[in-house]
């Protein structure tokens, strides 16, 4: 097992973008304040898409320009989601480190979700990740649906590989398969990032489990295994994407990083910090959320003397 996963955090954009309540941006600056703080290495902090479609996502560019300016020699990379040209021109406007846009392998969840079919998707979604490279930033491509489709059912490995291919003939090495159903299971993400690791060994790959069926912990394991280098969580496991058919949360970003630690793995994280975030979270939802260590609080081990 690699020592070196990197964490990228999706709780301020996959976790709120479901949620009727609208988080005032002053919250969203705390809490994404306190995962910088925690040493989490990428964080997502918002979408670039229609407020009227996703309105908890209206301040996203002043997010962005907020934490360009008040951490200009940040460790932490800002990433942001972009789903077309006009949400590729405001990130670039405003501070975005890193784009995250990617095409579903489900016909029906991509024109759901884009208003696109897979391959006019796959076209728009190469031609604005050269763009985003020749500025100077960083670019993920993803396949969403890669596992499976709450519309459509199983999804063919092959639809998935096919547009990986594309991915990495265009020269895009920093590819994550999101299983935005939940339907994955282990044996079907070890095939999957073996399938796309013997395509390219240099690839880097990432993986974004939800936790629709409960699996989202079993299948990252499984994913570190097959060579996944990063993963995408979400504070207290929330989440879910509101053009599927039935949402579920994320892996749980605290919950992840309690293992990894009892593994003596990333060590460096702030726990603590993690699990204060979760838990102003829940407060502000005011209900429970699907985390558990913030709810039961970590097993507190003591570590043999250096």
């Amino acid at each position: 097992m690699k020592r070196d996963i990197v964490i990228h955090e999706v709780g301020l954009r996959d976790g709120l973008q479901m949620e009727h309540r609208t988080v005032p941006i002053e919250t969203k600056v705390a809490w994404a304040g306190e995962l910088m703080q925690a040493g989490v290495d990428i964080l997502q902090i918002g979408s670039f898409v229609h407020p009227e479609k996703v309105p908890q996502m209206r301040d996203t560019d002043e997010l962005f320009r907020h934490f360009a300016a008040a951490y200009p020699h940040r460790r932490t990379v800002l990433a942001g989601l972009v789903l077309n040209e006009k949400g590729l021109e405001r990130g670039l406007a405003c501070g975005v480190d890193m784009f995250c846009m990617g095409v579903s392998a489900s016909e029906t969840h991509s024109r759901k979700n884009t208003g696109m079919g897979v391959d006019e998707a796959v076209g728009r979604i190469t031609a604005m990740a050269r763009t985003a490279q020749e500025a100077g930033k960083k670019v993920q491509v993803s396949v969403q649906s890669a596992f499976g489709c709450g519309y459509e059912g199983a999804v063919s490995p092959a639809r998935v590989t096919d547009i990986v291919a594309k991915y990495l003939e265009a020269g895009f090495g920093n590819v994550s398969l999101a299983d935005t159903a939940g339907h994955a299971t282990p044996g079907q993400v070890e095939e999957l990032f073996g399938a796309i690791r013997d395509m390219d060994a240099r690839a880097e790959l990432t993986c974004h489990f939800h936790n629709t069926y409960g699996l989202a912990m079993a299948n990252t394991w499984a994913a570190l295994g097959a060579g996944v280098k990063y993963v995408e969580s979400s504070v207290a496991g929330l989440g879910g994407c509101p053009f599927t058919r039935i949402a579920g949360g994320n892996l749980c970003t605290e919950d992840f990083v309690h293992m990894l630690q009892r593994m003596d793995l990333r060590l460096d994280l702030d726990l603590a910090t993690l699990i204060g975030t979760a838990r102003s979270v829940a407060a502000f939802f005011e209900r429970d959320l699907p985390g558990a260590v913030y709810r039961t609080g970590p097993i507190a081990e003591p570590r043999p003397a250096s």
